[in-house]
């Protein structure tokens, strides 16, 4: 995506558009009626992120990072820790979001 994608714009927008959606065990993004999600599974108070998944229109705007910095929050608002078993959530955890205890 160029810097000036209305993908971007839309993300660069939202600054916590993501949602849970429980009933799938997802974390979800939508953007420009596009959704971008990761699939979890939760056991107690922890929560495992399996697998992230960023439809290729939305590739390389920064929507997955938006998309886990968005469910990282949730997962810490709620008092909940955090098993990235997804390497993309894990790299970004190790580079960019490793604040705080999730």
């Amino acid at each position: 995506l160029s810097p000036s994608s209305p993908f971007q714009s839309a993300c660069a927008a939202m600054p916590n558009a993501v949602t849970d959606n429980q009933a799938r065990q997802h974390f979800e993004l939508e953007v420009a009626g596009v959704k971008a999600f990761i699939d979890y599974n939760q056991n107690g108070h922890i929560v495992t992120l399996a697998y992230a998944e960023v439809p290729g229109r939305l590739r390389g705007g920064r929507i997955g990072a938006a998309l886990v910095k968005g469910a990282l929050s949730l997962v810490r608002e709620r008092g909940e820790k955090v098993l990235p078993q997804c390497s993309f959530v894990g790299l970004y955890r190790e580079t960019l979001g490793r604040a705080g205890p999730a």
